[in-house]
């Protein structure tokens, strides 16, 4: 199938709907942090503010494994998110400012009871400039440290285990009760997409964000690049067509940042996507819309923006 730019008709809000709510109100077995927030897991994270800590960080993850947690039945692991970025790019850039705000959002998980955050000591992203931008505060349940203050990897590592030893008994402390399922936030995420993904698995879970939504709680488009070209169809379900233009201007901000880069959105479907059946950008989003479909009724739910006061609902969020 040939690629080609086409026009749209957004119909701003045109099918926007109000969500039918379930007067039924249905509960899960999940964990309220002390500040009111709702987790459905109970980890340790260990995080890295660049590539040179990740060897440190799975060696850490990977302890945890062998020993195990059978002495703290309540934590459901010990897990590291390495990543890749952190050094060679500027401390003022766009790139920086994402990716500290997207450790900062995982060092406020509600599902990790405590965090230990592990940096190589000379990078950019050190972690005192992260800590300071992003307001974070040293604490019982937020601990920092360096490889190079530390002496190298093996001493990082085995000081690395002292600190988490020393959150476990706190961590465990935690009971699971019944929690309503408008607390549920969900993130849609398409992976590993083929030609039946779009009658399959993205309907399927379409059914569940209804159910979730209809009882009150929240699900959020978490990639931007793989509703390109079927943007149309969710301006129609914005709640407003300011909404719906904020979709829109994130659309043509990856438009423009494609031309910047010599490249074009029709590069996001990968090998295996094509291997599978898919042949555009267009064919792989008309399937990931379906995630957001509701199918029950022909009817839909309404598109809001990230930031929205009322949280219940469709968000959109622009990933980069």
């Amino acid at each position: 199938m040939k690629w080609a730019i086409f026009s749209r008709d957004y119909a701003f809000g045109q099918d926007s709907r109000p969500t039918a709510y379930d007067a039924r109100h249905d509960s899960f077995l999940g964990i309220k942090r002390p500040d009111g927030r709702v987790a459905t897991r109970n980890f340790i994270g260990v995080l890295t503010t660049v590539n040179c800590s990740a060897t440190v960080a799975r060696a850490v993850e990977d302890h945890y494994k062998r020993v195990g947690l059978d002495a703290w039945p309540n934590i459901d692991g010990v897990v590291s998110l390495p990543q890749n970025f952190g050094c060679g790019i500027g401390s003022q850039t766009e790139t920086m400012e994402i990716l500290r705000r997207t450790l900062a959002g995982y060092i406020s998980h509600a599902n990790f009871a405590a965090v230990l955050v592990i940096g190589l000591g000379c990078e950019a992203n050190n972690i005192n400039d992260l800590f300071k931008i992003q307001h974070l505060q040293e604490s019982d349940k937020l601990h920092s440290m360096t490889i190079q203050a530390a002496g190298g990897t093996r001493k990082a590592i085995d000081e690395a285990i002292s600190i988490i030893d020393g959150m476990l008994p706190s961590a465990n402390q935690v009971k699971r009760e019944p929690i309503p399922v408008s607390e549920i936030v969900l993130a849609l995420e398409c992976g590993g997409s083929d030609s039946y993904s779009g009658i399959s698995a993205n309907p399927a879970l379409g059914y569940a964000v209804d159910k979730i939504v209809r009882q009150g709680g929240t699900a959020i488009l978490s990639e931007t690049t793989e509703i390109y070209g079927a943007e149309h169809l969710l301006t129609r379900r914005a709640v407003s067509r300011e909404v719906g233009e904020k979709l829109i201007e994130r659309i043509a901000w990856w438009e423009a940042y494609c031309r910047r880069n010599g490249s074009e959105l029709n590069n996001n479907p990968s090998s295996g996507n094509k291997a599978g059946g898919l042949t555009t950008i267009l064919e792989k989003s008309l399937g990931g819309d379906r995630q957001r479909r509701h199918h029950q009724s022909g009817g839909c739910l309404p598109l809001r923006r990230t930031g929205d006061g009322a949280r219940a609902g469709v968000y959109g969020y622009s990933r980069v």
